[in-house]
């Protein structure tokens, strides 16, 4: 795997399947950290949240989804327990369109990853999932007339 050192600190970062973007990072008191430009702040750098910065990205300055209507690591209830969402994408009404996943890049996208969108899909009613370690990607569309989900090729562009 290609891999990549962040210059503020010696941390190896792998690269994704992504397009290049440009990220500000930093070292805090020798953890490194990465600013999030939806939550508009310092956040911890980990192998997780170098793929959700790079999948933020993507779908702002790509998928054209406005970062005004996106949440990173949005808490819900499910069945009674507090959980986060990676990233969540609303609608101009502020209904929940997209749940994204995100895993480490050394994390395999399996039915546990799947399952886990769909449990929060149960709180979030949305139309669309995301699954992405940042090398592979699974986009869906559930099917709520049949009850079933669709694979599709790529994830659409914001409507």
């Amino acid at each position: 795997m290609n891999c990549f050192f962040n210059p503020q600190s010696e941390m190896a970062l792998p690269k994704l399947n992504f397009p290049s973007y440009e990220f500000r990072m930093r070292d805090n008191k020798s953890r490194p950290e990465i600013f999030d430009v939806v939550r508009k702040k310092w956040v911890t750098l980990t192998p997780e949240e170098w793929v959700r910065q790079h999948t933020a990205k993507w779908l702002i300055e790509e998928k054209n989804y406005p970062a005004s209507l996106l949440a990173v690591e949005k808490s819900i209830a499910v069945n009674g327990l507090t959980r986060r969402c990676d990233i969540v994408a609303f609608n101009h009404e502020t209904k929940p369109v997209l749940i994204v996943e995100c895993k480490a890049h050394d994390v395999e996208i399996n039915q546990h990853v799947f399952d886990q969108a769909a449990r929060y899909n149960l709180t979030l009613d949305v139309n669309l999932f995301l699954l992405t370690n940042g090398l592979q990607h699974f986009c869906c569309e559930v099917d709520h007339e049949n009850e079933k989900y669709v694979f599709l090729k790529e994830l659409p562009s914001y409507f």
